[in-house]
C-alpha cells in the first residue's frame, strides 16, 4: 500500500514521537478492512513507540483510533487516510506522541483551556485539497485537550451516512451532532468560532499597532510577493489578512507557474507564508478589511477591520483577491453546500453516480465537466455564449467524453431543489426563448471571479467590473495607495502575474516614500 520510499520517511518522522501511541482498528472481513489492517501494521512497524490492536469497537467499519497510552488524547480516522490525508495521519501520531505542533504558543495555550465536551466529525474525500487543513487542526486540538474528540470520516466509503446526513461538500464540521462549518478552516479559524473572546484580544492588539511604513491588505501572491519586497527595503511591513494564502488555497493542480512542473494550491500557499515570515513581517491573520479611511496629503491612511480595530500606514497596497462569481438565480444560495458547489475536486465524490452540470464554458468549466465525466453518472455543461471558450485541447477531450452533454446559448435561470437539497435547474434557449428543465442532483458553478473591492466604493478609483484602477506602477488615484493581483484593471488573472504585480506595487510604496518625505 505504501511504496519504499514512503515508508521510509515515515520511520524518519515517527523518531519525534516522544510518548507511547496504540493503534486500535476497528475491521470486518471487507476488501478496505483488509487494506487498513495492512496500513496499521505498517504504521506500527516503523516505531517501538507506536503498537496496533485489531479489538477495536467503534461504530464505525473500518476505522481506526490514535491513542495516546496513557489516555490523555484520542483521534479517529473512519477510511484509509490516504492521498491528501496521508500527512493527516502522520501528523495525528506525531501531536498524539507528545511532538508539539507548530502553532503560534497563544493559540494553543487557548485549546488546552477550553472547557466542556467537544465531539467533533469532519466528513472528508480524499480528492479535497481544502480538508487536511480541517482534519489536521482538530486532530491538534484532540491531542492537547481531553475534552476534544474527533473522527475523520472519508464521505466516499460511508456514502449511507453522507446521504443520510445530506453532506453534499467537504469538508463538512459537526459538532456534538449540529453543523458546524463547511469548507476550509484552519486553528485559529475554529477557536475564533468557540473561544467568544479571542476577536476581542486579538482586535485590541491590533489597535495598539505602531503605523506601518507598507501596510499589506490580502495574503495572497500579490500581498505575499508585496510583503517580502517591502520588507527587503528594511522598512516597517504588515500584512493584514482574511486567510493567508487567498484563492490559490482553493486551487488544485497547478502545472503554469514557471520553474516548478506541478504544485497544489495549499502547498504553494504554505511555501509563501514561509517565505514572508523568514523577513521582519507583521502577519495579522483572520482580519477582514472593510474600510480605508484616506489621509491628507503626508498623513497617514486607516484601514479599519471588521473585529472594529484599525491600522494606520504611510503607503497601503490592495490586494484583495477575488472570488467566485454566482450566477444570482434564485435557488443558488438557498441551495448552497446543497447540491450548488463551487469546487468540483472537492465535492465531485460525493456526486458519485448521479446526474450533475457545469454552469460555465471557460477553461474551468470544460475542466471541471472533464474531472467530474469520471465520477458521475452524467455531465450537462451549460454556457451562454454561442460556443464554449475553453482552449481547443480541452474542448476536444470534453467532446470525447460519452456521458456528457453541451448545452450553449443557455441563460440559467432558477436552481430548483425540494427544500433540503438541488433536484434541477431551469435555463432558456437565448435563441428561440424557450425555457426548458433538466433534472439534476448537483451543481458546479464555474462562470469567473468577482473582486473583493466592496468596501473600497467611492474610495479608490474602480472600473465598471469593480476592479481597482491602477497605471503601469501599480498606483491607484490615490496618492501612497497603491494594488495588485486580481483586484485590479490588470488582465489575465493568474498567479505568477499577481505576484509581479505584488513586487511591483510594493517598489512603487517604497518610491513613493523616499521621494514624498512621508
Amino acid at each position: 500500500m505504501l511504496d519504499q520510499a514512503t515508508i521510509s520517511q515515515l520511520k524518519t518522522y515517527l523518531n519525534n514521537v516522544r510518548v507511547p501511541v496504540e493503534l486500535v482498528a476497528t475491521l470486518d472481513d471487507s476488501a478496505k478492512s483488509a487494506e487498513m489492517r495492512e496500513l496499521v501494521e505498517t504504521v506500527a512497524a516503523q516505531s517501538d513507540k507506536v503498537t496496533a490492536r485489531f479489538d477495536g469497537a467503534a461504530s464505525r467499519v473500518p476505522s481506526f483510533a490514535i491513542r495516546r497510552a496513557d489516555g490523555t488524547g484520542e483521534t479517529h480516522f473512519a477510511g484509509l487516510p490516504l492521498g491528501h490525508e496521508f500527512t493527516s495521519l502522520v501528523l495525528a501520531l506525531l501531536h498524539m506522541g507528545g511532538h508539539p505542533p507548530k502553532e503560534e504558543a497563544d493559540l494553543l495555550e487557548s485549546v488546552k483551556a477550553l472547557e466542556g465536551e467537544f465531539r467533533f466529525e469532519t466528513f472528508y474525500s480524499l480528492s479535497c485539497q481544502n480538508c487536511p487543513d480541517v482534519v489536521q487542526a482538530i486532530n491538534i486540538m484532540a491531542a492537547l485537550n481531553p475534552g476534544v474528540s474527533h473522527v475523520a470520516i472519508d464521505g466516499a466509503l460511508f456514502r449511507d451516512e453522507v446521504e443520510t446526513r445530506q453532506v453534499m461538500a467537504v469538508p463538512a464540521v459537526y459538532l456534538n451532532g449540529e453543523p458546524f462549518g463547511q469548507g476550509r478552516m484552519d486553528l485559529a479559524q475554529i477557536m475564533s468560532r468557540l473561544d467568544t473572546g479571542a476577536i476581542a484580544r486579538q482586535a485590541e492588539k491590533i489597535a495598539a499597532k505602531e503605523p506601518f511604513d507598507v501596510l499589506v491588505v490580502g495574503g495572497g501572491p500579490a500581498g505575499a510577493a508585496a510583503a517580502i519586497y517591502a520588507a527587503r527595503k528594511g522598512i516597517r511591513t504588515g500584512v493584514v489578512a482574511e486567510r493567508f494564502g487567498g484563492q490559490v488555497l482553493d486551487t488544485m493542480g497547478i502545472e503554469n507557474f514557471i520553474s516548478v512542473q506541478h504544485t497544489e494550491g495549499p502547498k504553494l500557499a504554505a511555501q509563501l507564508e514561509q517565505h514572508v515570515r523568514e523577513y521582519d513581517v507583521d502577519i495579522m491573520n483572520l482580519q477582514t478589511a472593510n474600510g480605508l479611511v484616506v489621509g491628507a496629503p503626508g498623513a497617514l491612511h486607516e484601514v479599519r477591520l471588521a473585529s472594529g480595530a484599525s491600522l494606520k500606514a504611510r503607503t497601503v497596497i490592495l490586494s484583495t483577491g477575488a472570488r467566485w462569481r454566482q450566477i444570482g438565480v434564485p435557488g443558488e444560495e438557498e441551495y448552497r453546500n446543497k447540491g450548488v458547489a463551487y469546487c468540483p475536486h472537492c465535492d465531485g465524490p460525493l456526486f458519485k453516480g448521479k446526474r450533475t452540470a457545469v454552469v460555465g464554458g471557460g477553461n474551468s468549466g470544460v475542466e471541471a465537466a472533464i474531472d467530474l465525466a469520471g465520477i458521475v453518472a452524467h455531465v450537462t455543461l451549460i454556457e451562454f455564449d454561442a460556443q464554449l471558450r475553453a482552449d481547443a485541447v480541452l474542448q476536444a477531450k470534453l467532446n470525447s467524453l460519452p456521458n456528457v452533454t453541451v448545452i450553449t446559448s443557455a441563460l440559467t435561470t432558477e436552481v430548483l431543489g425540494d427544500g433540503q437539497k438541488v433536484t434541477g435547474l431551469t435555463y432558456q434557449d437565448r435563441n428561440s426563448g424557450e425555457s426548458h428543465g433538466i433534472d439534476l442532483e448537483g451543481i458546479f458553478v464555474q462562470i469567473g471571479l468577482i473582486p473583493n473591492t466592496e468596501f473600497l466604493k467611492d474610495v479608490v478609483g474602480l472600473s465598471s467590473h469593480g476592479e481597482i484602477e491602477v497605471d503601469a506602477r501599480g498606483a491607484t488615484n490615490i496618492p501612497g495607495v497603491f494594488a495588485a493581483g486580481d483586484c485590479t484593471t490588470t488582465p489575465y488573472k493568474q498567479i505568477v502575474i499577481a505576484l509581479g504585480e505584488g513586487a511591483k506595487a510594493s517598489l512603487s510604496a517604497f518610491d513613493h516614500l523616499i521621494r514624498s518625505g512621508v
